[in-house]
C-alpha cells in the first residue's frame, strides 16, 4: 500500500474538505484526464484511475471515516477490509458517478447510464480566419471553408442500408450498458459497464449503410460565410450556432467556433481600442512648430506640432481609434513624435549647423544642460 498516494492529495483538498469541494475537485481532474478526450495517453488515464479511486472513498461518509482511521489499509483485502478497486470503467455501483459522468461529459465513459439513444448535441467545429488591420477595425465579411459532420443523407442517420433497421441489443436490451453484481465486505454492490455486444450502442447493426460504414454520418467540406464584426481584436473567437456537427439521435448540431488572427500593420499598432503612431519629425519642425500630415485609419489628417516640441511627446487624435466591439463609439490615436536626424549634409549645411551650435551656447560638441530645445533663445 507504501506506493499509493493520499487520497487528498489526489483530490488536492485538504482533509478538512467539505463533501462539494471533493466533487469540484474530482470534477476537474476527471474532465481533464478523461481517456476520451486523451486516447492512447496512459499518464492521463491513469490519474483518471487515481482520482476515481479517490473519489470513490472521500464522497462515501462512511468509507471516508475510516480512511480517516486507517488509511488505504482499510479497504486492502489483505488487512480484511474491502475488495478493493477493479479499475476504470468499474466504479458504476456509486450512483453518483453516473451523474457525474453525464454532467461533464454529457453521457460517455465509463460508468455512464444516459440512454445511448437519447438525443445528443454534436461536437463543436474550431476553424479560423487571417484578417489585415484595418478589416479588425472596420469590419468585413468573410467565406470560411469548414469540414463538418453532417447526417448520412441515404440511412438519416441510423446507420442502416436504406430499406433495413437496427436491432436491439439482446445482451443490455437497448441500454447500451450491462449490470454486473459482486459481494463484498460490504454487502452486494453493482457495478455497470458498456455492453459488449453493442458497444455501448443500444442497437446492432446487421447491414450498414454503404455510403456511412454504419456511423450514421459522414464528414464534407462546406463554405460558410461570416460577418467580422468591428472592433474585434487578435485571438478572439466569433460563435455560429448549429454551424457545428450533427446531433446523434435527432439532437441539435454543434456550434462553430471561428478564431481570428489579425496582421500586424506596418505603421500602427493596437492598445486596447487605441491606435499608436510613432511619427518622424526634424530638427527645424520640433524647434519651430509645423503642420504635419498624420496618417490614421480614415485617411491622412493635420496634426499641429507646436513650437519646441521635444522628441517622444505624445499628442492625441479623438476618435481617430478603433471602433469598441460592444457599444457605440471609437478608441483615439495617440501620435508619439520621433526625431529625425538630417543624413549626407552639405559642407555649407554643416557650416550653418556650427554657426547654429555656437549661437546655443555649444563649444566642442558639449550642449549645456537642456539640450538645444529645452534652452531659450538670445
Amino acid at each position: 500500500m507504501a506506493d499509493k498516494r493520499d487520497y487528498y492529495e489526489v483530490l488536492g483538498v485538504e482533509k478538512s474538505a467539505s463533501a462539494d469541494e471533493i466533487k469540484k475537485a474530482y470534477r476537474k481532474i476527471a474532465k481533464e484526464n478523461h481517456p476520451d478526450l486523451h486516447p492512447g495517453d496512459k499518464a492521463c488515464e491513469n490519474r483518471f484511475k487515481e482520482a476515481n479511486e479517490a473519489y470513490e472513498i472521500l464522497s462515501d461518509d462512511e468509507k471516508r471515516k475510516k480512511y480517516d482511521q486507517f488509511g488505504h489499509a482499510a479497504f486492502d483485502p489483505s488487512y480484511g477490509g474491502g475488495a478493493g478497486f477493479d479499475g476504470f470503467g468499474g466504479f458504476g455501483g456509486f450512483g453518483d458517478l453516473g451523474d457525474i459522468f453525464g454532467d461533464i461529459f454529457g453521457g460517455f465513459g465509463g460508468g455512464q447510464r444516459s440512454n445511448p439513444n437519447a438525443p445528443r448535441k454534436g461536437e463543436n467545429v474550431r476553424a479560423s480566419v487571417n484578417i489585415s488591420f484595418e478589416e479588425a477595425a472596420f469590419g468585413c465579411e468573410k467565406e470560411v471553408t469548414v469540414a463538418r459532420v453532417e447526417q448520412c443523407p441515404d440511412c438519416k442517420g441510423n446507420g442502416c442500408a436504406p430499406g433495413t433497421t437496427p436491432e436491439i441489443c439482446p445482451e443490455c436490451k437497448g441500454s447500451g450498458y450491462v449490470t454486473q453484481a459482486q459481494r463484498t465486505p460490504f454487502g452486494m454492490m453493482q457495478s455497470q459497464a458498456p455492453c459488449n455486444k453493442c458497444r455501448g450502442t443500444g442497437k446492432i447493426i446487421h447491414q450498414p449503410c454503404k455510403t456511412c460504414r454504419g456511423m450514421g454520418n459522414i464528414r464534407r467540406q462546406h463554405k460558410v460565410n461570416m460577418t467580422i464584426p468591428a472592433g474585434i481584436d487578435d485571438g478572439q473567437a466569433i460563435s455560429q450556432r448549429g454551424k457545428g456537427n450533427a446531433g446523434a439521435n435527432g439532437g441539435p448540431a454543434g456550434d462553430l467556433l471561428i478564431s481570428v488572427t489579425v496582421r500586424p500593420h506596418a505603421r500602427f499598432e493596437r492598445d486596447g481600442n487605441s491606435v499608436l503612431l510613432e511619427m518622424p519629425i526634424t530638427y527645424a519642425q520640433a524647434a519651430l512648430g509645423a503642420e504635419l500630415e498624420v496618417p490614421t485609419l480614415d485617411g491622412n489628417v493635420k496634426m499641429t506640432v507646436p513650437e519646441g516640441t521635444q522628441p517622444g511627446a505624445t499628442f492625441r487624435l479623438r476618435g481617430k481609434g478603433i471602433p469598441y466591439l460592444r457599444g457605440s463609439g471609437r478608441g483615439d490615436q495617440f501620435v508619439t513624435v520621433t526625431l529625425e536626424v538630417p543624413k549626407n549634409l552639405t559642407n555649407s549645411q554643416k557650416e550653418l549647423l556650427r554657426q547654429f551650435a555656437a549661437s546655443m551656447g555649444e563649444l566642442d560638441g558639449v550642449k549645456p544642460s537642456g539640450g538645444i530645445f529645452g534652452k531659450k533663445k538670445k
